[in-house]
């Protein structure tokens, strides 16, 4: 059975919108896409081949499909570990308005989603990744599908835009599980779903008790 694996990019204040470009995703007039793209470096690269590596399936929202979909299927160099995955294998889309994917190995997924998602684990031999995605991300969070989070945090500040972690989430725990910064300085997290958060208090005792 295929683990669930989402790799997320994030500024400093939590904000995912719009990474790789400004005309990516300005909904909401957002006008500061591509924040990501300064940070690009030699160690962010082995990275994300690295992830890359233990892919068994795709499983992308919509509008990431539709913006890989507009660029990999042209990158046809059998030594690109990124692309090769790509277009071999299984891509999985969560949409309700998608009706005819060109893309190679694309199944559009619109029932449950928790059903659809724990039937695609099962099929899978490696992981199912999910790369931005931030919609379809905050929706597998809540219904605790996801089981490892790769979460890159870029050093930057936007103050506006969509964020992963939004108000009125489900509280969650998660066990850390390695870590890395890139030269660029950018935060690499791994982290397994733990279950539900643990509480306490560092009140003292009273002492005239």
């Amino acid at each position: 059975m295929g683990q669930l694996v989402l790799t997320s990019f994030v500024t400093l204040d939590g904000v995912y919108q719009a990474p790789g470009g400004p005309t990516e995703d300005p909904g909401g007039g957002f006008t500061q896409g591509g924040w990501s793209v300064p940070y690009g470096d030699d160690d962010f690269g082995r990275f994300v081949t690295e992830v890359f590596s233990g892919v068994g399936a795709f499983l992308l929202g919509r509008r990431t499909y539709d913006i890989f979909a507009g660029h990999w299927p042209r990158m046809t160099d059998p030594a690109d570990p990124v692309a090769t995955k790509l277009n071999s294998l299984p891509k999985y889309v969560a949409s309700s308005s998608l009706t005819d994917p060109e893309w190679a190995g694309t199944t559009v997924i619109r029932g449950d989603l928790a059903e659809e998602v724990t039937a695609i684990k099962a099929r899978t031999r490696g992981e199912v990744q999910v790369h931005g995605s931030g919609a379809l991300a905050r929706s597998l969070l809540e219904l605790d599908l996801v089981d490892t989070v790769h979460l890159l945090s870029f050093p930057v500040v936007l103050g506006a835009g969509r964020r992963l972690f939004a108000d009125g989430g489900v509280p969650t725990a998660f066990r850390h599980t390695a870590a890395r910064v890139t030269g660029a300085g950018v935060a690499i997290h791994t982290y397994d779903l733990a279950g539900r958060p643990e509480y306490g208090t560092y009140e003292l005792p009273d002492a005239s008790a």
